[in-house]
């Protein structure tokens, strides 16, 4: 009896300290410092970084535009007698050497600011699938404006989920510049957290660029905090520039955006089977992304992003969610940290079409490896499903938990005397002999640990009589009131008038929880 009275005294006090706002502390934010997993030795990273630079400066890129030959050739670069051009290994170091570690991913709301110096590590979404798992009959189909608009604001709602990447394509809208342009909008409109989007065509450039000018509040403004990063994969493995891609990078660069600097290879099919040959080239490729954009502007906010992919080699269709995958990708993000680059990387692509053992398994570990290794960024960490070709909206609210525990991971140990706690142990030894009713218990209840939304830590029992539900089914329940209540009003509405008065904005008011577009 005096047993039962102790642990019911001990749950009453633990849930009024976890009532008490002095008490609590979030135990996670964005921004904690990974890096402790290093798959690589010293050893290995100087073979890899060795190989790259004699790639680039014996080897060379195909494909190059005539500025960036005309900037490399002027900066000690040469043409081969293939007519490749060869990157000087002292100008791939002084890249890296003059390349901005203060990069900081603006929020249109500040206190969504992301700081990607040292190893801290944040999350994000991403893909560009073609398609949706919808909500409601669970069948794959195309995806729409609208569902990258609901998808931007479920990642606004999600605490452990970044910065939003264009996780859909909007196959509603036909034309490029539309799509483009819309892409950017319903993005932007979805979240006030730091978004990232890819622009199909240099012509694109300026009518993206004038959006973010005119929700910024002006060219100034926008270029101080500038809330939207371009991507850009400059390449087309192997080791060959994508000419329209290098023109997008040069005028975004110029229009005062973030760049991510992307190398997209699949082992086995556009590099090399091996993981290390397939992260040499990775990193060759993204290098040389890097000597273009800072000689384009040698201020450039650019992310260094190898993100190489790995293929089935039994069918030759990428699989994101294996172990290779899950190494590469640490591999690469180790690099980064090995350059002191602002890195991103990819992670989270499984291969799985529903929320299964599968999907939970792939996700968990390949996010968990990267964000261990200290990627700045992890995209594709949520929300994607069937190796990139498929998003799930409800999966969005299912991976917020994973990478909430992903993240107490990173955070660590935290060994001090006070955590250690070596009076505690003796006070209770000589007192009561548990920890229940201990203050020391009671103050770390929110700021040391994790407590998922969805994870259901209940009884067998206690969860069959509430209806034993999957959680895939609680999760579409909670994205479902999540669309139907969370509707981000940042953008004030007369500046929403004046956009629609110069763009042609595709996505009505009344999704987005302002009543009638009449």
């Amino acid at each position: 009896m005096a047993r039962s009275k102790t642990r019911r005294r001990g749950r009453d006090q633990r849930l009024e300290a976890s009532q008490n706002p002095e008490t609590e502390a979030p135990p996670v934010w964005p921004g904690l410092s990974g890096g402790r997993f290093r798959p690589l030795t010293e050893t290995e990273i100087v073979q890899i970084d060795e190989a790259a630079l004699t790639l680039l400066e014996t080897l060379g890129m195909s494909q190059a535009i005539p500025l960036m030959v005309d900037k490399v050739l002027a900066a000690g670069g040469a043409i081969s007698d293939t007519g490749r051009l060869l990157f000087p290994r002292e100008l791939v170091r002084g890249a890296i050497r003059n390349a901005r570690r203060d990069v900081v991913l603006h929020g249109q709301d500040p206190a969504h600011d992301l700081d990607l110096s040292g190893s801290r590590v944040h999350m994000s979404s991403g893909g560009g699938a073609p398609g949706v798992f919808d909500l409601d009959t669970g069948a794959y189909r195309d995806g729409s404006l609208q569902d990258l608009y609901d998808a931007a604001r479920l990642c606004d709602a999600m605490e452990n989920i970044h910065h939003f990447s264009r996780s859909i394509v909007a196959r509603d809208v036909e034309d490029n510049l539309l799509m483009d342009l819309n892409t950017a909008y319903a993005c932007i409109a979805g979240t006030s957290k730091h978004v990232s989007i890819s622009i199909s065509e240099p012509a694109h450039v300026p009518a993206v660029r004038d959006l973010c000018y005119m929700l910024a509040g002006g060219e100034a403004a926008f270029r101080a905090r500038p809330f939207l990063t371009v991507m850009v994969c400059h390449v087309v493995p192997p080791m060959r520039f994508a000419e329209e891609a290098c023109e997008v990078l040069e005028l975004a660069i110029r229009a005062g955006f973030p760049v991510q600097l992307i190398s997209a290879g699949q082992a086995g099919a556009t590099s090399p089977a091996t993981i290390a040959g397939s992260l040499t080239q990775a990193i060759a490729e993204t290098l040389a992304g890097l000597v273009f954009a800072q000689l384009v502007d040698p201020n450039v906010a650019a992310l260094f992003g190898p993100k190489p992919l790995v293929a089935d080699l039994r069918t030759g269709s990428m699989c994101g969610g294996g172990g290779e995958q899950a190494i590469l990708m640490a591999a690469a993000a180790q690099m980064g940290r090995h350059y002191d680059l602002p890195t991103t990387s990819i992670a989270g692509i499984t291969d799985a079409k529903t929320h299964d053992a599968q999907y939970g398994a792939e996700k968990c570990l390949a996010v968990s490896m990267a964000a261990q290794a200290g990627s700045n960024l992890i995209t594709q960490s949520c929300g994607m499903q069937a190796s990139l070709l498929g998003v799930s909206h409800s999966a969005y609210v299912i991976d917020n938990d994973m990478l909430g525990n992903i993240l107490r991971t990173v955070r660590g140990v935290e060994v001090s005397a006070e955590n250690i706690g070596a009076d505690v142990i003796a006070n209770v030894c000589l007192g009561e002999g548990h920890y229940l009713g201990h203050m020391h218990t009671f103050t770390r209840m929110k700021s040391d640990y994790f407590y998922p939304h969805l994870g259901d830590r209940r009884p067998p029992r206690e969860w069959e009589a509430d209806g034993a539900h999957p959680i895939g089914d609680t999760a579409r329940d909670k994205t479902r009131c999540l669309l139907a209540e969370h509707f981000p009003q940042h953008i004030p509405q007369g500046l929403d008038d004046k956009i629609r008065d110069v763009f042609d904005i595709r996505l009505p008011r009344s999704a987005m929880g302002q009543g009638s577009d009449l």
